[in-house]
């Protein structure tokens, strides 16, 4: 089989505004357009007067004021002035900030230890911040000094998976693979989005942006934990609703369906460069026995005329376990496997080793003591046949490997937080890069 992994190199690329994404960059102050496809914006300038984005009649400003971050929302008619209780002083500040990622709107500074957020707003009571149309009319509002705006990169990456053929390999450039990553944004899951990656060496490049339309619902979501896979002269799409996913109010709220599912889409364009609105559909998913009130984490691999797809159901929020489903086409699939002996259990990934299928998983330090803090490889009946032999980081790494000239690859990710205490979880986390040299070995064992 293959041998142990080992950590080469972790990564934390950190972008309130994308490098290859900047639509504005001044040096004076005004208010310019800068039409969006999605609602994750950015703006930074070196002022305390701070950037503004002005959306739908609505504007919305970051500013320092006295030590104080103070973000600002009006409409024309009234005018509020909003400052974090606990987490609105700054000392020394070096520039300001304020992004739009989801209904959230933040603002920022640039401290010693890198961008911190100090305050942050749900605009879900304001205004439709999807809309497409209001998207298009957005303007950037920059001090005296000007600055740059353009699409939100992210701080920090998690949910890695290779962008694939269909057979399962990782699609190449020469030397260079491809990633599909979720981009955290400043808070829990619907601030995040998905985004397009090339690595190349140990070094990754951000290349793309990934947005999605919903068959049930009006605008522009980002959704993630996402599989990109290239099918003949196009691509396949299989992605996760997070994109407006809401923790559980309350114990009661733990059992009832929150409608988070997989979604697929097709393309033709170039989805590896420049940012992309999907139009998708259900991927209808068999869940068979498994009281399932949610789906998320698809994979998607044809082998032999057949699609097998890997994914997440979850019997409650959250206890969750992988699963796998197979079919001649990806609209008649039947469940072929659950390991429902787990309750903390997802990147459910399928790989070739060695001329055998497998499917590779990750066991969160939530698992029972048996399951737990370990990338588990089951057969196609879903039953433990070994482990990955790996360092497991912390939180709930995905176990993303691809062989590549001198061996395997492993591109995984950890919990490690940034932005700021007020953010809460969702932060998350370094990229985390692992080689194994060889084919022989005991890395399944």
């Amino acid at each position: 089989m293959l041998p142990r992994f080992e950590v080469v190199r972790r990564l934390r690329p950190v972008d309130l505004v994308a490098p290859g994404a900047v639509q504005v960059e001044v040096a004076t102050a005004g208010t310019v357009p800068m039409p969006v496809v999605a609602p994750y914006v950015g703006a930074t300038t070196s002022s305390p007067a701070g950037p503004a984005l002005h959306l739908a009649g609505h504007r919305f400003a970051a500013s320092v004021r006295d030590g104080s971050v103070v973000l600002d929302v009006a409409d024309g008619r009234t005018s509020r002035e909003l400052r974090s209780r606990r987490f609105h002083r700054t000392v020394g500040p070096s520039a300001t900030g304020l992004t739009l990622t989801g209904t959230h709107v933040t603002a920022w500074v640039r401290e010693g230890s890198g961008w911190v957020a100090r305050a942050r707003h749900d605009l879900r009571e304001v205004l439709d911040t999807r809309d497409e149309a209001a998207l298009a009319d957005l303007r950037v509002e920059l001090p005296e000094g000007g600055g740059v705006a353009g699409r939100f990169g992210q701080l920090g990456l998690r949910d890695v998976r290779f962008v694939t053929t269909e057979d399962g390999r990782p699609l190449r450039d020469g030397r260079a693979l491809w990633l599909t990553a979720t981009s955290a944004g400043p808070g829990f899951f619907d601030t995040a989005h998905t985004s397009v990656w090339r690595l190349e060496g140990l070094g990754a490049t951000h290349t793309a942006d990934l947005f999605f339309r919903r068959p049930d619902r009006p605008g522009v979501f980002g959704d993630h934990a996402t599989h990109l896979v290239r099918s003949g002269g196009s691509w396949l799409v299989a992605t996760s609703t997070w994109g407006d996913f809401e923790k559980p109010a309350s114990r009661a709220g733990r059992r009832t369906p929150a409608g988070l599912r997989v979604t697929l889409a097709e393309s033709d364009a170039d989805l590896l460069h420049g940012a992309h609105v999907l139009d998708t559909r259900e991927l209808p998913l068999p869940n068979d026995g498994l009281r399932s009130i949610a789906t998320w984490d698809p994979h998607l691999v044809r082998r032999d005329g057949e699609w097998l797809v890997g994914f997440v159901s979850a019997r409650r929020f959250f206890d969750f376990h992988p699963a796998l489903a197979s079919g001649p086409s990806l609209d008649d699939l039947r469940l072929r496997g659950a390991a429902t002996d787990r309750r903390s259990t997802e990147g459910t990934t399928l790989v070739e080793v060695d001329g055998r299928t497998v499917v590779l998983a990750s066991d969160g330090r939530d698992s029972r003591r048996a399951h737990r803090g370990r990338f588990p490889v089951l057969d196609l009946a879903m039953a433990d046949v070994d482990l990955l032999d790996a360092p497991y980081p912390t939180n709930l790494p995905w176990p993303s490997i691809a062989q590549v000239d001198d061996g395997w690859l492993m591109a995984t990710f950890d919990g490690t937080p940034r932005g700021g205490r007020i953010l809460g979880y969702g932060t998350h986390g370094d990229l985390v890069l692992m080689r194994a040299k060889g084919s022989a070995g005991s890395t399944l064992r």
